[in-house]
This record gives C-alpha cells, structure tokens and sequence, in this order.
C-alpha cells in the first residue's frame, strides 16, 4: 500500500519530513524474521514481517496522539515498538504505519525518596540503571537484556527476569502511565489520573493496569504508551560497576555485601524445596538458572570460554574432554545461580548463614568451580547488568524456546526430566544442537518475590541450513503434541510461533483459537476480545493482542 498523498503530507506535518518515510529501502530495514525474539527462519522461508505503510518516528506524546487520531480518521492501522528485541514489535499485517519510538527516550525524573523513575518508550535498562545507581537505586531488568525498552517490557510484554526475587517483575513495578487509546484519547491511570504524581499504578486514580496490559501485555496492538512511572530498588553498592577484563570476559569485583553462588541439589525435590524455602526467608537479591541455556552438557564447558578471552569456540570439544570439566558438568546438573545483598553488614552475614542453612537441609552444595574467584566475579556482572544477550545465538545464529513450564517449583521440577529426555532424543536426530537435552533457563520466583519458576528450554539451531530450520520446526510441533498429551498446554514453541504463520503473515485464527482454548483459563482471551471491541472500535491494532471469540 502506498499512503495517500494528502494523508502522507498530513503526518508530514506532525513529525516532520526529517522523521516520516515511505522509502520501500527504509521500509524493508523495519521488516523482521516472523518469529519470537532472536530466531531467524533463513533464507528458506518468505516469513518476514509485511512491509510497513510508512514508517514515523515521533518525538513527543503530542506527535503520538495526532498520529494516532488522524489513523482513526482514515481507517490506517498503526503499530509502535521502541528497541524492536521481538518481531511482535513490527506489523503483523500489510498497510500498518510503523511508530519507531526512538527518539522519545528520556530520563523524565528519578524520585529517590519514593523509589521510583519516569521514563519514556527510549529508555533501555543499561542506561536507567546506570542512572539509578547513582543515586542507590536498581531496576528491574527483563530477561531480554539491558538493551531493550524498560516502558516496553513493564507495559506491553512480560517483563521477567533474575531480580524478580527482590525487585519484582516488571507487571509488578509499573506505575503511573500515560497511554495514547487505540482511539487517541489519552488516558492517566493510577494517581497520575487523580493528579497525584506517579507514584502508584493502581489509585486513587482509575485502577486500568489489568485492561492495558491484558496477558503478558497487548505486544503493542492496543495504543501507544508514551510515559510510565517504573519501582525502584534498594543497590547498596557502588555509583558506578568497576568493570574489567575484555570481550567475552567482562567482570566486576563488588564489596562484599554481594555474594555470587552456583548451587546444586541432588535431586529436584530437593531444588524445588530450596526455592520454597529462599521464598519464605526473604533472602537474595537475584536468582536465575542462568547458564543451563548453553546446555546441560555444554554449559560448565561454555563457561570456561567465556570467561577466558584466549579461548574461542573452536575449544569446545577439546574442553569437554578434560576429565575436570566432565565432573563438574556432572556435579551441577540440577543448579541456578544466586547473588545474596546485604543491606548492611549484619545483613550480609544473616543471609549467608540463612542460605547456608537451608543449602544444609535440602542437602545442596555451592558448585566450587562456578564460585572460583574470576568466574565468580564475571557470573556477577552478568546477573546485575544482563549485558550478554547475544549468548542466546552462539551455537548456531538462531534460537527459540520451547515448553516453557510456568509455575510452582514442584510443576516444574515434576517435569523437567521427561521434557529434558524428549528434547534429547531429537538432538541426537542432527537438526538442533545437541547439549543435553535440559537447556531449561529461567528466574526462581516470579510475582511477590516468589510463587514461579520459568523452564524456557532453548532450542539453538543454524537458520541457514535448511535441515536445520525444518527439523527445528518439525521437533517444535511435536513439543506442542506432547505438552497437549501431558496435560500442559501448548508450550512457548506454539505461542511464540504465532508470529510466524505459514502464508509469512498472521497465523490462521483456527490455530490462534486452539492456543488459547488450551490455555488453563480461555476466559481472559474472550474477556480480551471484549475489551478490544470497547477500547479499539475501528480495529487499527493487530493480531498480537490474544483474543478469542465467543
């Protein structure tokens, strides 16, 4: 579709003729691989998101409202994204104006009485935090990374993360924010609404945050959201990270109020009854299993890499022979990672015998390996900063997850061993990278400091290799076969392959309606789609935001 002359001019004039373009050059620089976040089907499928209509990048909540009440008036459908980490990001459908928010990436005020910051959709986490610390405080990072958009993940996505256990997911540390409607009024929730500031999300202004956000956020298809207020938390530490060392081993010595740990169980009740237990007593700061992404078979192996900026991954099958390596792999099978914060000094040193403690009933050790001096310290960085997302890639160029298990630590753990056994057997039929079968990454604890765990099994395969990609496919599908047969649910593989359709546009609603029917309570889908009918009358979101017809 090419944008009537008249209405190209129109929004022209809002923004600028600096910062609007229908350049099919620069239109195709905004189309992406259809999938989750990283994974890239290569050359053997036509699967990239449709060409935008045109392409805007605004400067200010003003700008955001006219463009989206001239869209109205013309009946054009519209999508904004801020650090593009997911496809879902981009159109899903032909003929959508693409909002680049960009430019709009202020530090608005950072309250450190209140704890809190103001931020607009620009903002990544690498440069709040940096900002945050300054000043004693810390925020929430999403497991994408310190790259991608805070406002994006706390408004739109699901915001997760290793310092859910202290600071909270990113859902529970959204504040105030000024959302632009899918019919361009604004709307103000919280105390914002009341003209209170924006210290609180859910009053005495209107209490919106479940109908704006909806399941793990609209993935921007229902408005804009130009400002959020985002929690802040407690960073006893420096006002700047020392780091040190080069690429791939960066590093960081802290005093030592932080404490960096891998630990392991010897069974999975036993992990599972540490993680209760870590809940109940309050301690930590962040806890992830962090490194299990590179593989149960590889991960210990892969640690050795990249903490030594001599070694490359040609070195990885001569690593995995030392007798060494052999062991620890072994030792830590069933392992996370965890970084204890003390407040002050007695602090540290409470939570160091509490931890030790519960490591004694549950019968857990600290992997000593892992908690060797420079790897210790470079495990360090990596949880406070989560600067190395580019690791997702390495094996091969492409990665997805599947499963997904989301619950207690007694769901997961019940499970994790069939699923690890399944994934195994298709890694040794060539088309994914064979690791060991559990590559179940994710944060211990979810909302309140607690109550989850995330098993997101990555998957890494070669997306430019066609047996690769089409057994990746293949091995996904039958991921959602065996999760249905268990009583499950689809896994991640399925929800993250709506945005993958086989015509390389939105997936057929037949397939979308089956994901969601199977979803534990199909209800919050039609309740969505209620929602959309009264908020979004003229329909300009796109097929992102989950609904299901009666």
């Amino acid at each position: 579709m090419t944008l009537p002359k008249n209405v190209y001019m129109a929004l022209e004039d809002i923004v600028g003729a600096e910062n609007i373009s229908d350049d099919p050059a620069v239109l195709d620089s905004y189309r992406y691989s259809l999938a989750h976040t990283a994974i890239h089907l290569g050359p053997y499928y036509d699967t990239f998101t449709p060409r935008g209509a045109a392409v805007l990048l605004p400067g200010s909540t003003e700008q955001v409202q006219a463009i989206v009440k001239l869209c109205n008036k013309y009946k054009i459908k519209f999508k904004a994204a801020s650090t593009f980490w997911s496809a879902q990001g981009y159109p899903s459908e032909d003929n959508t104006i693409q909002l680049d928010m960009r430019r709009m990436d202020r530090i608005l005020e950072i309250d450190e009485k209140n704890m809190f910051a103001v931020i607009e959709p620009g903002v990544i986490g690498a440069t709040l935090q940096a900002e945050a610390i300054r000043v004693g405080l810390n925020t929430h990072l999403p497991g994408s990374g310190c790259s991608c958009s805070i406002l994006a993940g706390a408004t739109s996505y699901f915001g997760s993360g290793p310092s859910n256990l202290y600071g909270g997911w990113h859902y529970d540390n959204l504040l105030g924010v000024e959302w632009i409607m899918p019919t361009g009024e604004i709307l103000r929730t919280g105390s914002l609404g009341s003209g209170c500031g924006w210290f609180c999300g859910e009053g005495p202004g209107p209490s919106m945050k479940g109908v704006a956000r909806g399941f793990i956020g609209s993935k921007g298809a229902m408005g804009v959201y130009t400002k959020c207020a985002i929690k802040l938390f407690a960073w006893p530490g420096p006002e700047k990270l020392p780091v040190e060392g080069i690429v791939p081993a960066y590093k960081v010595s802290l005093p030592d109020n932080f404490k960096a740990y891998t630990v392991a169980f010897p069974s999975w009740k036993a992990w599972a009854d540490a993680a209760y237990t870590i809940w109940d007593t309050g301690i930590g700061y962040l806890a992830h299993r962090q490194y299990t992404m590179f593989g149960r078979d590889l991960k210990y192996a892969m640690v050795k890499i990249l903490t030594d900026p001599t070694k490359t991954l040609g070195d990885l099958e001569e690593i995995l022979e030392d007798p060494e390596v052999q062991r620890v792999t072994e030792e830590s099978k069933r392992d996370f990672q965890i970084v204890l914060v003390g407040m002050t000094p007695r602090d540290i040193e409470w939570q160091e015998k509490a931890f030790d403690e519960i490591l004694a009933r549950t019968g857990g050790w600290k992997v000593e390996a892992m908690n060797e001096s420079e790897v210790n310290k470079w495990m360090l960085l990596y949880l406070i900063r989560l600067g190395h997302k580019n690791l997702n890639l390495v094996f091969g160029g492409g990665y997805d997850g599947c499963f997904g298990l989301l619950g207690a630590p007694d769901y997961g753990t019940a499970h994790v061993e069939e699923a690890a056994e399944f994934k195994e057997e298709w890694e040794k039929r060539g088309a994914i990278v064979e690791a060991g079968g559990d590559c179940m990454m994710g944060p211990i604890g979810g909302q309140g400091g607690g109550g989850t765990c995330l098993w997101e099994n990555f998957t890494c395969f070669d997306p430019h290799d066609r047996e690769s990609v089409e057994g990746t496919l293949e091995f996904f599908d039958a991921c959602t076969e065996l999760g249905l047969e268990r009583g499950w649910g689809v896994g991640m593989e399925k929800w993250n392959a709506q945005a993958r359709g086989p015509d390389g546009r939105t997936p057929p609603k037949e397939e979308r309606d089956r994901i969601h029917l199977s979803a534990p309570q199909p209800s919050i889908y039609r309740y969505q789609h209620k929602i959309r009918e009264a908020f979004n009358p003229n329909d300009l979101g796109d097929a992102y935001y989950e609904t299901l017809e009666d």
